[in-house]
Order: C-alpha cells, then structure tokens, then sequence
C-alpha cells in the first residue's frame, strides 16, 4: 500500500538525520570532557550544540519533499481552476515519485477530456449557428419575478439575427425591444404564447413559420427557448404533390364517367338509328346514374374546400342522437352527457355520418355498429366503432389524408372531411385499432 511505502521512507530521511547527528556529537562531547569535570554537563552541552546542525540537517533532507508538496498543493488549485497545463518532476525511485506520476496522468486525462469537450462544443455551436431553424433563448427578467415585463436574449443564432435583427446581435437586447420593429404576425405569434403556426407578408411572397417553445431551469434561473422554423418551401412541396393527387383522382374519376356516358350515349344513337325503342329507358337512366355520380363527386370536393367556419349551435345531445340516427343506422352505447352540445350541428353531423357509413362498409355487423358520447376535462369525446376488419398500419398511417382511400369507388374525403371538422372545431381526431378486431374513430371536440 502506498501509505506503508511512504511511511517506511520517510523514515529512511529521519534515520540518515539520527545517524549523522551522533557523528557529531560523540567527539564534541569528549572534547568537552576534557575540559570540563562534570561528564554529564559535558554531555549536554554537546546535545546542546549539536542540536541546530541536527535540525539543519532535518530541515535540509526534508526541504525537496515539501516543496514537492507544496508544487502538488499549486497544481491541485490549478486543476481547480481549469488550467490542466502543469506537470511535475520527482528526481528519486520512491513513493513520491508513483504520486507525482499519477498527478501528471491525472493532468494528462483532463487535459484530453477539455479537448474532446472543446471539439463536441464547436462542432454544437457550427451546427447550431448554420441551421436554417431560428434559435433564440430568453432569461427570465432581471427582477426574477417578470414585475419588468422584460425578458434579455441569452443566445441567438445567426438564422434568428436575421430574422429579427437584421443580422445584428441580439444578445442583451430584450425580446420586448425586439419586437417592436417586428412584423406584426410575428410580433403577435411571440406575444401569444405556445406552439403554432403563422404567416408574414402577403400572398405574393408569403412565408409560413412553425414557433415552438421549450421552458428550462438552467443555473437556478427560467429560461425559455424559441424555436422558430420556416415552412414555406416544404408547404410549397406538398401542395405541388396534393395537386398532382387532385388532378389525378379528379381526372380518373371523370374518366370512370364519362367513357361510359359516351359509350351509352352513341348506344342509344345505334337503338334509335335501329328504332330499338325498348332498351332506350335502360340506357337513359345508366347515363342519369353515371351523371348524378359525378355530380356527387364534384359536390364532395367542393364541399371539403370550401368549408365554411364553424357556427356553434346549443342542442341536447339526446335530440342530436335522435336526429342522426333517423339518418342512418347506429347503437347508441352508454349514457348521454348530461351538458348539451355547443357545435356546428350540421357539420359535426356531416362528418358522423361519414364516419358511420364507413363504419357500416367496413364488413362489420350492423348491430355492431356503435356510437359512444362521453363527457370529458373541457370537452366531449365522440367515438365510432365498429367490428369490421380494421386497418393495417400503412393505412392508419394515411387514413387522414385529403384523397388517400383504398376503395374502388372512394374518393379519400370522408375521413379528411371529419378531420377538417374536427380542427376547426378546436379538437383533433384519432384512429386505432381494437381488440378483437374492429376500428375505433374518435373525435375529441371542446365545449
């Protein structure tokens, strides 16, 4: 053990200083003897002379290994301090020297440890000064208790000084200060608090951005982090590709249409040419079918977009139910909430009956085919269920999506039209998977 080994030499420093010191003591004292009678006063004045060589000597032997202590002291401070650039040097093969060594490795792994942490550090900052997202975090204010209203910039990147500052620095400037020459949608989405999205400029060169907003605790003060991303290109991308979906289930659709309408249209010229009069009815009422299918279809895609704002109307829900299920059929489940319904009734209508017609085409049994309204924390939750096949995971996936379906004759609005409402309404809308088999539709609507 360490201890032990340095305990043994320094011991071996003290018995070279008790060696010398007798040396020089016996022949002071006999020396003295000679002169003096008394041997024991001889003695002791020998002792007493001896006595600062003897402590010289210690001070001399010992004089290396203190200031090695004291080097280690410094250097100790200094690691405290940061500055790992030290190293030390012990001349002798003892246990001092494996005590220097291990400090100077102990040195050697903080330094490396800095410079890796230095290295991930700079990269953190170039990545995070080159992402095109607009960083920005914010103190709390000077006063600790936002008794100021004012919040300092801690940190912003060089995609928030653009966006906000004119590529000048903003650290120490207040967001409130900021703002001030912001433009106004953004000014408003900051001031507004939470997550969301919003535009700036007009319809010629409109930019959408995505704000969100992270709360921390960071060296005992609140901080909060701004997050603000532009989505203009990506919304761009998509509504090229929505587009391109539109017109291609739009054109497919006509075309289902019309070729037969065409092709029952020169049908009943032949008949006529032939004076075939009796098949005529039969070709006329295919070509209405066709034609009124259509129409429908057109009436669908009008209908979802231009989706008026929703009108909320108060009706109990047990004359909501009423008037639903004299539409199409359901089993209510469970009792009704006891507040009433504050909706737009034709629109959250709308989209039920969609929902239930799915319900009923989805191979289920019709007596299993349910709805259950249940009260909850702000809101009411509206669920569909049924127990047909349900869906895979690819298309739970995309079931939400404008003209994504996976029937022959379907055109992917009815479960986007419920969506639409649903957002409208301020709520949201989920799909999953039941147990046993079976689909679970809910619509989750605050009051």
């Amino acid at each position: 053990m360490p201890r032990p080994r340095f305990r043994r030499s320094l011991i071996a420093y003290l018995g070279s200083v008790l060696v010398l010191a007798p040396l020089l003591a016996v022949p002071l004292a006999l020396w003295l003897q000679t002169r003096l009678e008394d041997p024991w006063l001889a003695g002791s004045m020998s002792l007493l002379a001896t006595l600062p060589v003897t402590l010289w000597l210690l001070r001399r032997r010992l004089q290396p290994m203190l200031r090695m202590f004291q080097a280690l002291a410094g250097t100790a401070l200094s690691f405290r301090d940061g500055d790992f650039s030290f190293g030390l040097a012990w001349p002798r093969r003892d246990e001092l020297d494996e005590l220097v060594q291990a400090h100077n490795a102990l040195g050697q792994t903080l330094r490396e440890q800095r410079l890796a942490l230095t290295q991930r550090e700079l990269l953190l900052d170039t990545m995070v000064q080159n992402t095109p997202v607009a960083m920005l975090l914010l103190s709390e204010s000077a006063t600790g208790d936002g008794s100021d209203g004012l919040r300092p910039v801690v940190f912003a990147n060089l995609a928030a000084r653009r966006l906000l500052g004119g590529g000048r620095r903003l650290e120490g400037r207040t967001l409130e200060h900021i703002l001030a020459d912001a433009a106004a949608p953004l000014r408003e989405a900051l001031e507004r608090g939470g997550d969301g999205l919003f535009s700036v400029g007009d319809s010629d060169d409109e930019q959408v951005y995505h704000l969100a907003r992270r709360r921390f605790r960071l060296n005992g003060r609140g901080h909060e982090l701004l997050l603000l991303r532009t989505l203009t290109a990506e919304l761009r991308r998509q509504e090229v590709q929505t587009w391109k979906k539109v017109i291609r289930v739009i054109s497919h659709e006509l075309n289902n249409s019309l070729a037969p309408i065409a092709s029952l249209a020169h049908s009943g010229s032949e008949l006529l040419r032939r004076s075939q009069h009796e098949r005529l009815p039969e070709v006329f009422a295919t070509i209405e079918e066709r034609a009124r299918h259509l129409e429908g279809f057109i009436r669908g895609y009008a209908h979802f977009a231009k989706l008026p704002q929703p009108r909320r109307q108060r009706m109990e829900w047990s004359e909501f139910v009423r008037r639903l299920h004299s539409q199409i059929a359901f089993a209510a489940e469970g009792p009704l909430p006891e507040a009433p319904a504050h909706l737009d009734l034709p629109q959250v209508e709308q989209a039920l009956i969609n929902l239930l017609k799915n319900a009923h085409e989805s191979g289920s049994p019709a007596e299993s085919v349910q709805l259950r309204i249940r009260a909850q924390d702000g809101g009411v939750r509206i669920e569909v269920l049924d127990r047909g096949g349900g869906m895979s995971e690819a298309v739970l996936a995309n079931a939400l999506v404008p003209f994504y379906s996976t029937k022959r004759s379907g055109t992917g609005l009815g479960l986007a039209l419920a969506r639409e409402i649903a957002e409208a309404h301020g709520g949201r809308i989920a799909l999953r998977n039941r147990r046993n088999g079976g689909l679970c539709v809910s619509l989750l609507l605050p009051n």
